[in-house]
C-alpha cells in the first residue's frame, strides 16, 4: 500500500491554510456586498431640454432660445406691403417693403449679443439676450430668458423738425420670456415687455363746449404681452403662431394688436420662416408702439372706425456658423 506524499504534520498545515483562505474569501465577499449596499448610488446628471424652438426668432418676436457659445448668426428679415389692395399691388408684394439686416454672436455660454439696421427710419439697434433658466426635467419646468435692446433713429433731420434733441432719437425695449417644451412636437411661450421712447407723438385739441385747448400725447412707456407657439409637423417643418396684445392705453395713437401665423423650415444651420401678420416695423419697441395695421375691424374709444384685414406677408432667414 502506497504512502501519502503529505506527512501528518504537513496535512495539518494544509488544512490550516485551507481554512484561512476560505475565511478570507468569505470575508472579502461580505465586505464587497456591504460596500455595494451602503455606497451611495450616483444620480444621473440632469440635462436641459433641447430645441424648445429651432430659431432665435419666431416671426417678429424673440424666442427663449440662446445660441451656444461660439455661434455666429446672420438674419435677413423682410416685410411686404399690406394685402388689402389686392391685385393693384399684387397683394402687397409690389408695395414698398421694409427690411432688416442683423448679426448675432454668442461670446460666452447663455449670452447672445447682436447688431442690426432697419430700412424704416434707418434704425440701428444693439441687442442682448441671456438665458436665466433652461427647462430641465426634474429641476426647472420652464425656460426663462431676458431680451433687451437700445435703438437709434438715424433719419436725416437737418432743420430739427423731427428731433429737437439727439436723445429723442433713442428708444429702449426690455422683455422677459418664459417658455416650455410641452412635448416633442409642441412648444409654447409667453413674454411680457416694456417699450420706452424718449420722444412721444401727440397733438393739440380743442374742447368745443369749453374752448379749452389741451395736448394729447402718447405715454413714454408701453406694456405688452406676447404669446407664441410652435408645432412640429416633421423633423424639418413646423407651424408657428404669435399674438401681441397691447396693455397700456394712451391718450392718442393707440397701437393695434398683432396676429401672425406661418410655417417654418429648418436644417442644422438654416431657418426659414414664411408667414402673414400685422407688424411691419421690424423693431420690437416700434412694432409695439406704432403698429397701425389691425387684424380685424373695430371702433376705437374716440369713435373712430378702424378697418381690419391689414395683414402683410413676411419672411425671416437665419444662417448659423459655429466655431
Amino acid at each position: 500500500m502506497k504512502k501519502s506524499i503529505i506527512t501528518l504534520p504537513n496535512r495539518w498545515v494544509a488544512i490550516a491554510i485551507s481554512v484561512v483562505l476560505s475565511q478570507t474569501i468569505f470575508l472579502s465577499a461580505g465586505f464587497a456586498q456591504e460596500t455595494a449596499e451602503t455606497a451611495p448610488v450616483a444620480k444621473p446628471k440632469l440635462k436641459p431640454v433641447k430645441n424648445t424652438f429651432k430659431s432665435t426668432w419666431i416671426m417678429d418676436n424673440q424666442t427663449v432660445m440662446v445660441s451656444q457659445k461660439g455661434t455666429f448668426e446672420m438674419d435677413i428679415m423682410h416685410r411686404f406691403g399690406t394685402v388689402d389692395k389686392g391685385y393693384d399691388d399684387f397683394w402687397g408684394l409690389f408695395a414698398p417693403s421694409n427690411i432688416r439686416l442683423g448679426v448675432i454672436y454668442a461670446p460666452i455660454k447663455n449670452l447672445n449679443v447682436g447688431l442690426g439696421i432697419t430700412k424704416s427710419n434707418m434704425l440701428w439697434d444693439l441687442n442682448a439676450k441671456y438665458a436665466l433658466l433652461r427647462q430641465t426635467n426634474g429641476l426647472y419646468p420652464v425656460s426663462v430668458t431676458y431680451y433687451g435692446n437700445v435703438a437709434y433713429d438715424t433719419r436725416k433731420d437737418a432743420d430739427g423738425s423731427i428731433f429737437k434733441y439727439q436723445t429723442q432719437r433713442v428708444s429702449f425695449f426690455n422683455q422677459l420670456i418664459i417658455a416650455r417644451k410641452v412635448n416633442d412636437r409642441l412648444s409654447l411661450q409667453v413674454a411680457a415687455s416694456i417699450s420706452h421712447q424718449n420722444a412721444v407723438n401727440g397733438y393739440y385739441t380743442k374742447n368745443d363746449s369749453t374752448g379749452q385747448v389741451t395736448f394729447k400725447e402718447m405715454n413714454f412707456d408701453h406694456l405688452a404681452i406676447a404669446v407664441s407657439g410652435r408645432y412640429k409637423l416633421t423633423e424639418v417643418t413646423s407651424l408657428i403662431f404669435n399674438v401681441d396684445q397691447p396693455v397700456t392705453k394712451h391718450n392718442t395713437n393707440n397701437p393695434n394688436p398683432n396676429i401672425s401665423f406661418g410655417v417654418e423650415f429648418n436644417t442644422s444651420n438654416h431657418s426659414f420662416q414664411l408667414f402673414a401678420g400685422n407688424y411691419t416695423l421690424l423693431n420690437p419697441q416700434r412694432n409695439n408702439l406704432y403698429n397701425t395695421n389691425s387684424p380685424f375691424n373695430y371702433t376705437a374709444a374716440d369713435g373712430t372706425k378702424i378697418p381690419g384685414g391689414k395683414f402683410v406677408i413676411g419672411f425671416n432667414v437665419t444662417r448659423l456658423w459655429n466655431w
